[in-house]
């Protein structure tokens, strides 16, 4: 690499269809109880990060979405902790040692459930990838991203994804892999209602440890995730909406209850939430052929994302815009996973080693 080149990757968000809740590990692998299944969106929702390696750079600099963080700090947040720490894995890799400069941004809501990590995570390790000049697999790198933000993993690749959880105590057989391509259910709609922007209350890496410990409903869920798992890979194959549909909306159900019956509880959901799955449902039951159109899903937080086809796309608008707390709808069809970006999309200006000053 000439030193000074900027590498920009672009990754985009997965929304689970079978969640992942709980980990059997909580020292940075990240191995989760249960496999897990979704769907890489397109870049209607994506993270950029851009990278250089220089000389110049006096420490390793990381700013998101504009803010400065860093990572050198002892008080600094796990997944900072655990991105600099991948950081300085992948470097050692590589005959490139100098410091870096990291700059990402999402063009979506943070820290709202729709999964801005995962995102995050799998576009660092891609655009270091290429600026560190190695030759991972995509299989070794949704290991190192799952160890960033558990979730990532399943960003590495676009089209449906399955997260296989793993035996090992290394985490080395814990990782992604695309089960069908995004060109397989082209008409498949990811239709995302933002309720609430805000940064929630509870993070996910502390609530997944303070479920698994305190909720007693939480022993069956793993088993429970693991048919679903099954069974929602064989309603894509066969393109069965229905099938998808209530199975999804069970596991998110499932999922939310062991929330409910931690302790102190993890109440993700808000009124908003809960009224557009009950209208989801009236709208279900409604249609003449006893088939489901739609199907809602919930990660960790209060944002609903509803999964249907294409033809059904203006119902589930109309029904969500009928919904007051509704502020905003995102759609997102599947997207082919992440890709090294053209220079005009970089974030660093080259010249000062600093981020891209924005038009005001």
């Amino acid at each position: 690499m000439v030193e000074t080149q900027v590498v920009t990757g672009i990754a985009t968000p997965n929304i689970a269809l079978i969640k992942y809740w709980g980990k059997r590990d909580y020292t940075g692998l990240n191995t989760p109880n249960n496999s897990s299944i979704s769907i890489t969106l397109d870049e209607t929702v994506k993270t950029t990060t851009s990278v250089v390696f220089s000389n110049k750079i006096k420490k390793d600099t990381v700013f998101i979405n504009g803010i400065k963080e860093d990572i050198t700090n002892k008080k600094a947040s796990e997944k900072t902790v655990y991105m600099k720490n991948i950081l300085n894995k992948m470097r050692s890799y590589s005959n490139i040692k100098e410091n870096a400069l990291i700059v990402s941004e999402n063009n979506f809501p943070s820290g709202a459930g729709i999964a801005s990590s995962a995102s995050g995570a799998a576009a660092l390790v891609f655009a270091l990838n290429k600026a560190l000049e190695l030759k991972i697999t995509a299989k070794e790198l949704s290991i190192m991203a799952r160890q960033i933000s558990g979730s990532a993993c399943r960003s590495i690749f676009g089209g449906i994804v399955k997260w296989n959880k793993g035996i090992r105590e290394d985490g080395l057989d814990s990782y992604s892999e695309q089960i069908f391509p995004e060109s397989h259910w082209k008409e498949l709609v990811d239709i995302i209602a933002i309720v609430d922007s805000g940064k929630k209350k509870i993070s996910s890496s502390i609530g997944h440890e303070a479920t698994v410990k305190t909720s007693t409903l939480y022993k069956e869920r793993p088993a429970f995730a693991e048919k679903g798992v099954i069974c929602v890979e064989n309603a894509i194959k066969n393109k069965d909406l229905d099938l998808l549909a209530k199975t999804i909306m069970k596991d998110s159900n499932n999922m939310h209850a062991t929330m409910l019956d931690t302790w102190p509880p993890i109440m993700y959901l808000n009124d908003s939430s809960k009224e557009i799955i009950y209208k989801l449902h009236e709208l279900n039951d409604s249609q003449s052929n006893g088939k489901y159109i739609a199907g809602y899903t919930f990660d960790a937080g209060p944002n609903a994302h509803i999964i249907t086809i294409d033809k059904h796309r203006e119902t589930i608008r109309k029904m969500l815009k009928e919904i007051s707390g509704v502020k905003n709808i995102i759609e997102s069809h599947i997207g082919n996973g992440p890709r090294i970006a053209n220079e005009k999309e970089t974030l660093i200006d080259i010249k000062n080693l600093s981020p891209v000053k924005k038009n005001s």
